[in-house]
């Protein structure tokens, strides 16, 4: 059997500029970590003539006959299907798949189910490929074969792993490590807090939108996401040379303020309700990870302060989720 895992992650600022309407024309950046929760990809010699495909998060079993036919794109399971497509594999395999994270939850987690199956379908058939084919790959595969609104930051994040500027121009994508010393990055993870609200959501009604207002040069997405590609460039000046780590935190904040202008659907009151008590609580920023509208919740706030925080927000019912960052990327383990 062959077993390979992706790391999910979160994204500190510049996100929005990943999405190919808008860096095709202005460039983006996105700052962001991996974190030590995982998409599991196992692959064993198939117990039948077919292919198998079995997922723990879905609950769901889909067995495709050795012709391939009953390709199902609207499934819970079509981006497996899809790399499978791609590979060109009707038969022969079984493939069970897990997370640590509930599907749809803003961590990234489909882009590094993509990540996980592409290595570990390489691997099963011999195929060498290099972190920017396995991340490169995997964004075709979302983006043009199964015509997803979603952006590149998750597929070269998952792959690649660690604390990284990743910019996005028409010709290339480049991951370049942060530069920052281990007291820095360590600092960092010590003041983040992330937090499960209990509601998964689809994100493609709101990166619809958000993809549409971000090919209009002058709307207020495109500014909003040029002022988050400048939080960006902030973050990565404090990282590389700050000192108080209350200046984070403000960044942190400001660049929730401008995603709140993205798109419609990105907070909910219950959000604006949550993120306030934590804030008179000692937060000093956060934001909903990924598009927005549910999933998790992170917060920037001193160590001190996380015991008072934790207790207010899950006697709302939220759930902390305890992480360290993974600085590995895509792996066979």
């Amino acid at each position: 059997m062959l077993i390979v895992r992706a790391p999910v992650r979160i994204s500190f600022g510049g996100g929005g500029s990943d999405l190919p309407a808008y860096y095709e024309n202005h460039g983006g950046i996105v700052v962001s970590t991996t974190i030590n929760k995982y998409i599991y990809v196992m692959v064993r010699e198939g117990s039948f003539g077919g292919v198998q495909i079995i997922s723990a998060d879905y609950r769901q079993f889909d067995r495709l006959d050795p012709l391939g036919r009953d390709w199902c794109w609207g499934s819970d399971l079509a981006l497996p299907r899809a790399v499978l497509r791609r590979f060109g594999i009707t038969k022969g395999i079984d493939i069970f798949l897990a997370s640590e994270i509930p599907p749809g939850t803003g961590l990234g987690s489909s882009g590094a189910v993509a990540v996980a199956m592409i290595k570990a379908l390489s691997e099963w058939t011999g195929q060498e490929m290099s972190r920017d084919e396995i991340a490169e790959l995997a964004c075709q595969i979302e983006i043009e074969d199964m015509c997803m609104p979603v952006g590149k930051q998750d597929q070269y994040a998952a792959t690649y792993g660690g604390l990284n500027t990743i910019l996005f121009s028409r010709d290339s994508t480049k991951v370049i490590p942060v530069e920052c010393s281990r007291y820095m990055r360590e600092t960092l993870e010590s003041h983040l807090l992330l937090f499960f609200t209990g509601h998964s959501r689809k994100s493609s009604t709101i990166l619809h939108k958000q993809r549409e207002s971000s090919g209009q040069d002058g709307s207020v997405t495109v500014k909003a996401i040029g002022e988050l590609k400048d939080v960006a460039v902030r973050m990565l000046g404090f990282l590389r040379d700050g000192v108080t780590f209350d200046y984070f935190g403000q960044l942190l904040h400001e660049a929730w303020e401008y995603k709140k202008l993205m798109a419609s659907g990105i907070t909910t009151p219950g959000i604006d309700i949550i993120y306030d008590l934590a804030r008179t609580l000692g937060a000093l920023g956060g934001k909903i990870t990924g598009a927005g509208g549910g999933g998790h919740l992170m917060l920037f706030a001193s160590p001190v302060h996380h015991p008072t925080i934790t207790g207010a927000l899950e006697d709302v019912g939220l759930r902390r989720l305890h992480f360290k960052f993974d600085m590995e990327g895509v792996k066979v383990c």
